[in-house]
C-alpha cells in the first residue's frame, strides 16, 4: 500500500470513530428532540418514533435520599438510561403533606436531569384523586421548566378500580391537563387509567380530547400477562399512544421471584409495538423489584454487589438495548 493510500485508510478511520464518539456523547434529548403524539406511536423531532428507556424513583417522602445529581449522572453513564421518573409521592406523608419538602426533592431530580440530557417524567404518584393539588402542582412545574422539551407530566399515577374512567378519571384529567397547557402547550402529558393503570383499553374507547397524550401503562411481569398485553394491544388498534411508565420484574405488590421469562415476553411486546419503559424501581428497600441491595449508596456508583437480581437483568438490558 503506498504511503498515500496509508494516509487515506488512516484518515478514514479517525472519522469514523469521530463519528462514532459524537453519536455516543448525544443526549437523548439532543438525540429525539421535541417528543409528539401522532396516532398510536410518539415521535421525535425528526418525525421517526422515539423509543425511550430508563428507572423509575421510588416514592419520594421514603426514599428521597435517591433525588440527587449524582445518582442521576450515574443512571444516565453507566446505565444508559434516556429518561427518569419523578414519583412525587402525594400520600400518605407526602406532598399534600408536606408541599416544599417533596417539592424540593422533585426540583433535584428534575434539574439533574434537565443537565444530564434526559428526558423526565414528573409523576404526581397517587391513587386517590386530588384533583385541584394535582392542577396546582403541575401548573406550578410547567411554569418553571414547561419551555424545555425534556418534562413530561404523568398526571395520576394509578387510580383504583373504583375510579370509572367515565366517572372519575377523565374528568380529572380534563380538569389537572389544562394548567398545564397554559404554559406549556407541547410537552407529553401521559394519563393514568383506573385499575392501577391497566385499563387503556376502556380510556382507548372514549380518548381525551388533548394534543401530545398518551395513556399510562402499568404491568408486574409476576403478576400481568397476555390478558393485559391483549388490553395494550386492543388500546393501540384503537389508535391510543401508550407509555409504560412503570413495570416490574415481580409480582404487582412488589416482591415475590423475579419472572425473567415473562418479564422478556413484555420486552418483545413493547418492543414490537415501539413502546418507551421505565422499570420500577431504583431504590434500596428490602423488596425483590427494588434494583439495589440495602444499604446501597444514595449517590450512585453501585457496583455488581449492589444490585438485586432484578437490578442486574434490568440494567444489562438498558445497557445492552443503547448500543
Amino acid at each position: 500500500m503506498s504511503t498515500l493510500r496509508r494516509l487515506l485508510a488512516a484518515c478514514l478511520v479517525v472519522l469514523a470513530l469521530a463519528g462514532a464518539t459524537m453519536a455516543r456523547a448525544q443526549t437523548p434529548v439532543e438525540r429525539h428532540g421535541q417528543l409528539r403524539v401522532e396516532g398510536n406511536r410518539i415521535l421525535g423531532a425528526d418525525g421517526r418514533p422515539a423509543v425511550l428507556r430508563g428507572m423509575s424513583l421510588f416514592w419520594s417522602q421514603w426514599k428521597g435520599g435517591f433525588y440527587n445529581a449524582d445518582a442521576v449522572r450515574w443512571l444516565a453513564e453507566d446505565w444508559r438510561v434516556d429518561v427518569i421518573r419523578v414519583a412525587v409521592a402525594v400520600e400518605p406523608g407526602g406532598y399534600l403533606a408536606h408541599p416544599e419538602r417533596e417539592w424540593r426533592k422533585a426540583e433535584r431530580a428534575i434539574e439533574a436531569a434537565i443537565g444530564a440530557g434526559l428526558y423526565v417524567i414528573v409523576d404526581w404518584h397517587a391513587h386517590n384523586p386530588h384533583p385541584e393539588a394535582a392542577a396546582a402542582f403541575f401548573e406550578r412545574v410547567a411554569q418553571r421548566w414547561g419551555d424545555r422539551p425534556n418534562l413530561m407530566y404523568e398526571t395520576w399515577n394509578e387510580p383504583l378500580p373504583d375510579h370509572g374512567w367515565a366517572e372519575v378519571v377523565k374528568p380529572y384529567h380534563e380538569a389537572v391537563i389544562p394548567r398545564i397547557r397554559r404554559h406549556d402547550p407541547d410537552n407529553l402529558v401521559v394519563a393514568g387509567v383506573p385499575s392501577w393503570t391497566q385499563d387503556v383499553d376502556v380510556a382507548a374507547r372514549d380518548p381525551l380530547a388533548f394534543a401530545n397524550v398518551a395513556y399510562a401503562l402499568h404491568f408486574y411481569a409476576g403478576t400481568h400477562r397476555q390478558e393485559l398485553r391483549d388490553k395494550a394491544q386492543a388500546a393501540l388498534d384503537a389508535g391510543a399512544a401508550l407509555f409504560v411508565s412503570e413495570w416490574g420484574t415481580t409480582n404487582a405488590d412488589g416482591d415475590g421471584p423475579v419472572d425473567v421469562e415473562e418479564s422478556r415476553r413484555w420486552w418483545d411486546f413493547m418492543a414490537a409495538n415501539q413502546l418507551s419503559d421505565l422499570n420500577w424501581s431504583i431504590n434500596d428497600k428490602d423488596e425483590s423489584s427494588a434494583a439495589l441491595r440495602p444499604g446501597a449508596s444514595r449517590r450512585g456508583g453501585w457496583r455488581e454487589g449492589d444490585l438485586t437480581e432484578s437490578g442486574r437483568l434490568v440494567r444489562a438490558r438498558l445497557r445492552t438495548l443503547a448500543r
